[in-house]
């Protein structure tokens, strides 16, 4: 177990943003995770657990605690069970699963970050979320001070939240176990449209798991989602902001407001999202309310490949970045009623 004192946290983050912790524990096996927590705990020492660093915005005074860097290792796949550690680099395992011919979660390639935060954001994308393949995920439970077994259908899973995030303050996640599929070396079918569209498939079908991959790590390279260092645009945390979910009243109230600024024929993207809840797309509220792709001329700006994108151009601060967010949050609320919502996990940084 490695400690460090007033350590750089910027180089451990896709944004490459914040000031330094007081105290950086990197911990590679279970058992340092836990006694690392149960260390601060004891302590009363505030505790920032890092895995990716993909989807967190650090302020730029840095945290004043211990932060943990989970770095375990372990991918092992029984039958079609698929079980890895926290640490593990999440792309590199969808990889891995491809390779060996299973299907369940290569829609998600090319998402930056690791295991151990797939289950705590519900990780989705191209019609795949974890929470359809998690079977259960191991944690140390801060409260009573035991490791637990969670069974997926006692994760709380919604719409990029779990229980794990609804109360961070008592779970860390140590391994998570997948239920996949041997599809004879085809992917799960294509649920999400574009990629349907780019396949040449129909929604439904299944194609070869490889092409599968090698489809959406180009759609997602396509939209500055792959990290590059040499790649201003990829200096983010994805998406920064999560798609609105509206119930009837407001759907009807925002579309009032969007043909109001758009015309008449405005036709705002539209799913189901259950329960009489209706989901639209973050991404056309800030391009329709007047933030293009490249927006700003600060050293924080939207991505010039995707809306979605907040991104650091090479010297932001935190606040550059807080600011640009502010005022594409205030903006779309100004225009059409709707408040977006951050998806990275802001410390020392907030509130928005």
């Amino acid at each position: 177990m490695q400690v460090l004192h007033d350590a750089p946290l910027a180089p451990l983050t896709t944004f490459r943003l914040g000031g330094p912790a007081r105290r950086l524990v990197t911990a590679t096996t279970d058992a340092e995770v836990v006694e690392a927590v149960q260390e601060a705990d004891r302590a009363g020492e505030p505790l920032l657990l890092l895995g990716g660093g993909s989807n967190l915005v650090i302020g730029d005074k840095g945290f004043d605690g211990t932060v943990l860097r989970i770095a375990t290792a372990g991918f092992a796949v029984r039958g079609e069970v698929l079980e890895l550690a926290a640490g593990e680099v999440w792309t590199d395992a969808v990889a891995r699963t491809v390779e060996l011919g299973f299907a369940g979660i290569e829609f998600l390639a090319g998402i930056p970050g690791s295991a151990g935060a797939t289950p705590v954001q519900n990780v989705g994308a191209y019609g795949q979320e974890v929470s359809t393949t998690v079977t259960e995920v191991v944690a140390y439970d801060r409260r009573s001070g035991e490791t637990v077994v969670i069974p997926g259908a006692e994760c709380g899973f919604s719409y990029r939240s779990s229980r794990f995030k609804a109360d961070p303050e008592r779970y860390v996640v140590l391994r998570v176990r997948f239920a996949l599929e041997d599809a004879g070396g085809l992917s799960a079918p294509v649920k999400y449209a574009e990629v349907a569209r780019t396949l040449g498939v129909g929604q439904g079908e299944r194609v070869p798991l490889a092409t599968a991959r090698e489809t959406v790590l180009a759609l997602r390279a396509g939209k500055g989602m792959v990290l590059d260092p040499a790649d201003h645009d990829t200096w983010s945390a994805g998406s920064f902001f999560t798609n609105p979910i509206l119930d009837e009243a407001e759907w009807a109230a925002f579309l009032d407001r969007a043909r109001d600024h758009l015309g008449p024929d405005a036709a705002p993207p539209v799913y189901p999202a259950g329960d009489g809840l209706l989901k639209t797309s973050a991404a056309w509220l800030i391009d329709r309310a007047g933030f293009a792709k490249g927006w700003g001329d600060g050293p924080a700006r939207i991505s010039t490949k995707h809306t979605l994108a907040l991104t650091n151009r090479g010297d932001a601060t935190t606040e550059d970045l807080l600011a640009l967010a502010r005022e594409v949050r205030d903006g779309v609320l100004r225009v059409f009623g709707v408040s977006l919502v951050n998806e990275p996990v802001l410390v020392g940084a907030g509130p928005l």
